[in-house]
């Protein structure tokens, strides 16, 4: 069995394996030195896998391997010849021996030139990571701040860098809706044109936020409307109210009042309904309350001729870009700001002229045709101009988006393709993302995965929101990072090369709304699909016609639900190639999942993510090969002590655990300190958490511990110090520590360390002297003057960044209802 595959090195050493493997059982005569071999090709066995599936890197890096191949073959031919060396030959046992002694010592050099490769490609992969997160950051095309396209909040979204052509627009909105007694404008324009957009100006208006203050809400409601109780619920929890349990849109009504009497005393009210279709005019007029002070904004690609009554004002139909604003935002786009990018102006004039009609067709066109050569540019203009001579309808731009999207990288545009399988107008967590392509595309590492994301983000595929206040720190932990998209976007994500189901790569079933399968289910007599990525999005019980359904392929599965319980669907259980599975409920509330075991017999099952999921109690059969388990926005206080089978046994192999915004958990279970495969472990935003177990120390292969945002958390345990591989550790924004343990110098490798916002650290015990690897410190101003006394004559290597000063304080008790 070739545990290699391939040819090269790789062939060679299946050949050496099973030679050791065969004959080191057997040979007594050369038992311990055959058993020293076994040990080192052991050890080399997962460092050569894990190379050869990495871009056949055994190929590319044929210099440093040289010799290598020749010796393993030599090797295995001398294992034979030693098995047939008699036990009364001493000369010949004494030679085989020295021979023996030396081909291992080969492996073992073999096994330290992969070791640095290894995490030269990790650090090159750090490198590119950080190089394009700069870029993006000099481009301002990252937005910081938390989006409005989640179930769980109503913010506005915040601004990009550079807006342009929206200030008539935005002064025509105002003496609309500002200036009359008219309750609902409607603003009205072809997709891609900038509604959203200018709705999200329009809330970050001085005059208009002075005027409605803390009562403005963002909701977007898409192609697949949220009911009525979805988006009353969202704005109980945006106002931090306790979120009503609604029977129905009747009494989804009397709460809306409810809430909108209470917070109307404060201030008028804005609401404003972004991308609402066609069918969805009943959902508008429900949300028009009569009572003064409260405003309703629509964006539509519609006039919604079905709201008419003589309230809402008459639709406000966005004027498109001049010529001047088009070709600023474009180069800002293209990164042609400096001047020196070659291009002609006559060319880029003739680009600009040809989509300025459609802002979103000028940003993903200066996306692709950035960076790139004037002919490429001359290239891409014929296409555009041999289509049509220039850019008037939806269905235009949707054609030259397609054509565009056709000279993308392979794995990028796989990756965007991807994109179609999360619901829409939802934002996408970056964590989902990485889960899904890491194992898609057998990647190894994290960071390959986050590179191919910042590839669509340079090209302007997707829009990359940050939720977190220190957005510019790369450490590795994505859990607070989103994309969206727009809508034309992800229509072209829907496209599939094939007519027939059975042979697309991505299956995408959406059961939502009339809860039925798609119409090609029942003309399709074979219900085997040779889909690699599966998706399953519903709102009530599975139909019983989805368990006949087979999956041999499929290495990723997607669940998205709005029910409050959910059951694996019975299929899962025979899905033998699966290895990454993401479950996702979009209530308000976390649903209860049902039929874990089924999760039992799936051996390359590597990766489990969890979002807004209630755990009753880890009913689960052992899953000996998952390597990571995320749990975002659950319910999992009870989930542990629950459980009637040892932690340790459920995931023998577990390597990273990450509980996020989990709020019942109060305490760390001790049972997982006995996971001693363990090497990263994240708690982040569990408000309630008080404390960690003293077994921590038990860890002993944990490098990365992030206890980011605990802010009942009272202290560390003294075992900590125990954690002799510890490399990093965040205690950022736990506000109730008052002390660290004496003997924390004791974590010799540790390299980085995050305590911003530790405002109760009084003092550093004496042991932070020994700390000699410490290489990062992140910490404010004030806790930078504890650390002054120890950073030159002990740690002069060490480099204090210090964290941005937060002086609006309001972060807190959002935490707390997250």
């Amino acid at each position: 069995m070739d545990l290699v595959p391939g040819g090269g090195v790789g062939q060679a050493f299946n050949i050496l394996y099973n030679a050791v493997k065969s004959i080191a059982i057997k040979n007594m005569k050369f038992k311990p030195t055959l058993e020293k071999i076994t040990r080192t090709v052991e050890a080399l066995k997962p460092l050569l896998e894990d190379i050869e599936k990495s871009n056949e890197k055994l190929d590319e890096q044929k210099w440093e391997l040289s010799g290598f191949k020749t010796a393993m073959e030599e090797g295995a031919n001398l294992i034979r010849k030693c098995s047939e060396v008699h036990g009364y030959n001493i000369f010949k046992r004494s030679s085989g021996k020295d021979e023996l002694d030396e081909l291992d010592e080969t492996l073992r050099r073999l096994i330290n030139i992969l070791g640095v490769q290894g995490m030269r490609d990790q650090k090159e992969t750090g490198i590119e990571l950080r190089e394009m997160h700069d870029v993006i950051m000099r481009k301002g095309d990252i937005g910081f701040g938390v989006s409005n396209t989640s179930t769980a909040s109503c913010d506005v979204p915040q601004l990009p860098s550079l807006i342009k052509g929206l200030d008539g627009p935005l002064a025509e909105l105002k003496k609309r809706l500002l200036n009359s007694d008219k309750s609902l404008l409607l603003v009205t324009a072809m997709g891609g044109c900038g509604k959203t957009l200018l709705a999200q100006k329009f809330c970050h208006d001085l005059h208009v936020k002075g005027k409605f203050k803390d009562n403005i809400f963002f909701v977007t409601v898409s192609k697949t409307a949220p009911s009525l109780s979805d988006i009353v619920q969202q704005l109980y929890k945006h106002k931090k109210k306790e979120v009503p349990a609604l029977a129905n849109e009747v009494d989804a009504v009397e709460h809306l009042k409810i809430l909108l009497n209470q917070i109307g005393e404060i201030a008028p009210i804005l609401l404003v309904l972004d991308d609402v279709w066609d069918g969805s005019e009943s959902l508008v007029k429900r949300l028009v309350l009569q009572r003064p002070e409260y405003k309703i904004l629509v964006t539509s690609r519609s006039e919604l001729k079905g709201l008419g009554p003589p309230e809402f004002a008459h639709p406000y139909r966005l004027i498109p870009l001049n010529d001047k604003d088009a070709m600023t935002l474009f180069c800002h786009w293209a990164s042609l700001d400096d001047g020196n990018s070659g291009i002609s102006d006559k060319i880029v004039k003739e680009i600009v002229d040809y989509f300025k009609i459609f802002p979103l067709g000028l940003k993903i066109v200066a996306g692709t045709l950035s960076g790139k050569s004037e002919e490429f540019w001359k290239s891409k203009l014929r296409e555009c101009s041999n289509a049509s001579s220039k850019l008037s309808t939806e269905s235009d731009l949707v054609a030259c988006l397609q054509s565009l999207l056709e000279n993308l990288d392979a794995k990028v545009k796989e990756c965007f393709m991807d994109l179609g399988s999360f619901p829409e107008d939802h934002r996408i967590p970056v964590a989902a993302l990485i889960d899904m392509w890491t194992e898609l595309y057998n990647l190894n590492e994290d960071g390959d995965a986050v590179v191919e994301l910042l590839n669509l983000v340079c090209r302007n595929l997707v829009s990359l929101i940050v939720t977190r206040k220190d957005m510019k720190e790369v450490d590795g932990y994505y859990n607070k990072h989103f994309v969206t998209q727009h809508d034309l976007l992800r229509d072209l994500t829907m496209h599939q090369s094939s007519n027939d189901p059975g042979q697309w790569k991505r299956l995408n079933i959406d059961l939502r709304g009339k809860n039925q399968l798609p119409n090609w289910w029942d003309k399709r007599k074979e219900k085997s699909f040779s889909a690699r990525l599966l998706t399953i999005s519903s709102e009530k019980k599975l139909p019983s016609k989805l368990s006949k359904m087979e999956l041999p392929e499929a290495e990723a599965l997607l669940l998205n639900f709005w029910s409050k319980d959910y059951a694996l669907p019975e299929f899962v259980e025979k899905m033998e190639s699966l290895k990454a599975l993401i479950i996702t409920s979009y209530k308000t509330f976390p649903a209860e999942l049902k039929n874990f075991e089924l999760l039992g017999p799936l051996e390359n099952l590597r990766r489990i993510r969890l979002e807004r999921i209630s755990i009753p109690s880890l009913t689960l059969v052992p899953l000996g090969n998952l390597q990571k388990i995320s749990f975002y926005m659950c319910s999992i206080g009870k989930a542990f002590s629950n459980c009637s089978t040892k932690i340790s046994e459920l995931f023998p192999n577990l390597t990273e655990m990450n509980v996020d915004f989990c709020n019942d958990l109060v305490e760390l279970p001790a049972e997982i300190c006995d996971i001693e495969t363990l090497e990263e472990l994240t708690i982040s935003h569990c408000t309630k958490l008080c404390a960690l177990p003293e077994e921590i120390g038990k860890l002993e292969n944990l490098k990365e511990l992030r206890l980011r945002c605990c802010i009942s958390l009272v202290g560390l345990p003294d075992s900590i110090s125990k954690l002799s591989n510890l490399a990093f550790l965040d205690i950022s924004d736990c506000i109730s520590i008052e002390s660290l343990p004496e003997d924390i110098g004791d974590l010799r490798k540790l390299s980085k360390l995050n305590m911003t916002h530790c405002s109760r650290l009084p003092t550093l015990p004496w042991s932070v002297s020994n700390l000699a690897q410490l290489e990062d410190l992140i910490c404010d101003e004030e806790k930078q003057e504890l650390w002054e006394p120890f950073l030159l004559p002990y740690l002069p290597n060490t480099v204090v960044k210090l964290a941005e000063v937060d002086i609006n304080l309001n972060w807190l008790p959002q935490y707390r209802i997250a």
